[in-house]
């Protein structure tokens, strides 16, 4: 008898103590608005207008609602190279000096969405091409990477992120506002003219831009290389073809807008 009164006095405790989690708060966040903002974020740049509302917004979101928000690939794409090329450019064209070190610029963490504060390499490497190391030219993943990361990275890596992401340079592709409902296309398009611009056959050999060695795991390696030029008929079909890579001009370049 004394036994039993003990369990239903121990239950009774334990349901009185214990700590409920207060439930995540609903903002009613629309599956596109993170997107929406990303594109009004470069429009007003390219407009010149100011910026400070909607970076203020994507700052003081919270974590669940950006996850919500950002299910698919198309999604996830569209908004990370957008955020990723909009930062660029505020930050560069404020600190142009910056780019003097331009391995601290991409590592730092300077970039502040959903209340987490990244840098320019944990949305390249981490969430846009699948928490891949840095400097692993595209073979190496990550093993522990953070929570942030995991939870909104890309569930496919496309190799296409290589000619949308512009990095400030001159060798940069140039910037496109990217949306979820035409995000394949304007891949598609944007692979095409910049592999067209930066790609020059002569005599056997194919030069191609130093992106295709630096991530040459996210190509397929050279093969890989030559099947996409072939595939972009910059290069005969079948044939014996060497592949060199050309220097990357590193000069500062910003305003470089295209649409696609």
């Amino acid at each position: 008898m004394k036994i039993r009164l003990l369990a239903v006095l121990s239950f009774l405790f334990f349901s009185c103590c214990k700590v409920k989690k207060a439930p995540l708060q609903e903002k009613n966040f629309a599956s596109t608005e993170f997107n929406v903002l990303s594109e009004q974020l470069l429009e007003h740049i390219k407009n010149e207008t100011p910026t400070t509302e909607i970076t203020d917004k994507l700052a003081a979101a919270s974590f669940e609602d950006l996850q919500r928000s950002l299910v698919t690939d198309a999604q996830k794409y569209a908004f990370w190279v957008n955020i990723y090329n909009a930062y660029i450019q505020l930050i560069l064209k404020e600190h142009p000096e910056y780019y003097d070190d331009r391995g601290a610029f991409f590592s730092k963490e300077q970039i502040t969405i959903a209340g987490h504060t990244v840098a320019f390499e944990t949305i390249e490497h981490g969430i846009l091409r699948k928490s891949q190391w840095g400097i692993g030219l595209g073979y190496v993943r990550k093993w522990f990477p953070g929570k942030f990361e995991r939870k909104l990275r890309v569930n496919k890596r496309d190799y296409r992120i290589h000619f949308a992401l512009n990095c400030g340079a001159k060798d940069c592709p140039p910037v496109a506002i990217y949306t979820p409902q035409k995000v394949e296309e304007q891949f598609k398009k944007g692979t095409a003219r910049f592999l067209e611009k930066s790609t020059t056959y002569s005599d056997g050999t194919a030069k191609v831009t130093s992106l295709f060695s630096w991530f040459r795991g996210d190509f397929g390696g050279k093969s890989g290389t030559k099947e996409i030029l072939e595939q972009h008929q910059l290069i005969p079909a079948d044939a014996d073809v060497d592949v060199e890579y050309s220097n990357y001009d590193w000069t500062l370049d910003l305003d470089n807008f295209i649409s696609l």
